[in-house]
């Protein structure tokens, strides 16, 4: 259809405002919500007004955006990648894609990087190290690089599960006794940080290249169910952080 013709702007245009409508239509729960606290709670006028507005606008585009860029690459190159290295036939290297997948997804995670920092300030106050910029960046640092290290190893031993069958169940409810276990042995300056690191690897980026991977994988090897089997990984990448988390506080700190 050529650029010139009326009717291509049009469905194009319609296309645009149809994705703004739907990012609209997800934010506005919350957007009721904190209009309801602020006009009926807390009885003050919102401070800016003009600027939260825009922003809110520019959310609402960005979300679209983001959503798009999702569907037309994210999910089918992680699909794409994950069934062309099954088809290629080579387990060492599909294993190696999927640790580092996890890995360079995490490690760059701006939540995590926040939060490495903010524990790192948050121990030296509490004179658990020293507070000095080469102890604070060191311990920061180690931090993340253990959360990205055990992302990495949960999508790998969930790609691991898919080829080769494991009962989720098994695994999830194996990995949480550990967790509690090794919640009665961490230091508890480091039990709050761990929890909190399970739910900063879900994020943006991650989420839905993982997701495809395994969509991806359960789809190119037969006799998996892609509905079945395809998903679970997120749920690795949010437990085993905890368990490496509260392994490096206890190498760290000490029992």
């Amino acid at each position: 259809m050529s650029l010139k013709n009326p009717l291509y702007h049009y469905k194009t245009l319609s296309y645009i405002l149809t994705k703004i409508r739907q990012a609209a239509t997800d934010l506005l729960p919350i957007i009721l919500v904190i209009s309801f606290f602020q006009i009926f709670i807390i009885r003050q006028p919102l401070p800016q007004l003009g600027e939260m507005i825009f922003g809110t606008i520019m959310v609402i585009i960005g979300l679209s955006m983001f959503i798009e860029g999702l569907e037309m690459a994210l999910f089918p190159m992680g699909e794409n990648m994950a069934q062309a290295l099954t088809r290629k036939g080579s387990l060492f290297w599909l294993l190696v894609f999927a640790f580092f997948l996890g890995f360079s997804t995490t490690v760059a995670e701006p939540a995590l990087i926040a939060i490495s920092k903010e524990a790192a300030e948050i121990a030296a106050l509490g004179g658990l190290m020293d507070n000095d910029p080469k102890t604070l960046s060191s311990y920061a640092l180690g931090l993340r690089l253990t959360v990205a290290f055990s992302v990495g190893f949960a999508i790998l031993l969930g790609v691991l599960r898919i080829l080769l069958n494991w009962p989720i169940h098994f695994l999830i409810i194996g990995g949480y006794i550990l967790v509690m276990l090794m919640t009665t042995i961490a230091p508890d300056e480091i039990i709050g940080i761990a929890y909190d690191s399970g739910g900063v690897t879900t994020s943006t980026i991650t989420v839905p290249l993982v997701t495809a991977l395994g969509v991806g994988l359960a789809t190119a090897i037969r006799g998996r169910n892609p509905l079945l089997d395809g998903f679970g990984l997120i749920a690795f990448a949010s437990l085993l952080p905890m368990i490496f988390v509260m392994g490096y506080g206890i190498v760290v700190f000490g029992i």
